[in-house]
């Protein structure tokens, strides 16, 4: 019993000193460094969403909606001494790789992986995984200047009245994948996390920083839908997950890392399909079964 309340009162310390160091850090002022409005997420997370609006690309025939695969975005997680940890995804054009990557390094921010997510996009895409810890105003500053010099639409969206239709059921998904997704402007998408503790440097790296696997679906049209996101998986588990993939129909199309020295070590597998939302969904629940996530 004596140890059982020795657990609870160490963790209830964690979590007031965790939210402690929250509150050192003024997020109004990062708001308005980066240009928009965050929004806390479980973990005490910051985040910004940086759709590519301004963009219109097709795999396939397949429009692509900007929160299906086009969603740039940056996370913040406060340190002590008022610092912070920062991640992000910034999602780029060809031509706008070298002056970005040139103006965050200036800025302190380290590029830590650059691949493709899709194949065949019209016109290509490419992916700049970012990282760094510091003041986070100077960490906004630095990621604001070096969008600036991109397309990324900087302004905060305007809100929408009415939502965008699936037209497939969601909630059919839910069920099959067992996990309960949610509409975003036009596309159904789940965040999956896994059961281990992941961190970066001794820090915890909570799911909304881009360690929860991602799993989209969009409305392709004649009945069917396309799927895209990543699975994080172990390197245990990616033989196993690239064999259920192939045996459902899913394309595997990038397999690549996102971090540094995250541990436990991390591999993300790209993937993309469009057919029958419920095929695809059972495929996907197959994968999940193969590596170690948390419970619904």
């Amino acid at each position: 019993m004596r140890s059982s309340v020795s657990l609870f009162v160490f963790a209830s310390a964690l979590a007031v000193s965790s939210s402690a160091v929250a509150s050192d850090i003024d997020w109004k002022q990062v708001d308005s460094a980066l240009g928009k409005p965050g929004s806390m997420q479980p973990g005490d997370v910051h985040k910004y969403g940086l759709p590519r609006t301004d963009l219109h690309v097709t795999l396939d025939g397949i429009e692509i909606k900007p929160t299906f695969a086009l969603g740039s975005w940056v996370a913040f997680k406060a340190m002590s001494d008022g610092k912070a940890m920062v991640m992000g995804d910034l999602v780029l054009t060809e031509d706008e790789v070298d002056p970005v990557m040139t103006k965050l390094r200036a800025g302190g921010v380290e590029v830590t992986a650059l691949h493709n997510h899709l194949l065949r996009a019209t016109p290509a895409t490419l992916y700049m995984h970012i990282g760094g810890e510091g003041e986070p105003v100077k960490l906004a500053t630095a990621i604001h200047d070096a969008l600036a010099l991109s397309k990324t639409p900087l302004d905060s969206l305007p809100t929408s009245s009415a939502a965008p239709e699936l037209g497939f059921d969601g909630a059919g998904l839910d069920q099959i994948l067992g996990y309960k997704g949610k509409a975003n402007a036009g596309v159904y998408q789940f965040g999956i996390p896994r059961a281990e503790n992941i961190t970066e440097d001794g820090m915890s790296v909570p799911p909304a920083m881009g360690t929860a696997i991602a799993i989209n679906f969009e409305s392709s049209g004649g009945g069917k839908v396309a799927a895209t996101g990543d699975f994080v998986l172990l390197a245990s588990e990616v033989g196993p997950v690239m064999r259920t993939f192939r045996e459902n129909g899913i394309s595997v199309t990038a397999l690549h890392s996102h971090m540094l020295t995250e541990e436990p070590r991390l591999f993300f597998m790209h993937f993309w399909a469009s057919d029958n939302a419920e095929k695809l969904a059972h495929g996907l629940r197959a994968a999940l079964d193969k590596i170690n996530v948390k419970g619904s």
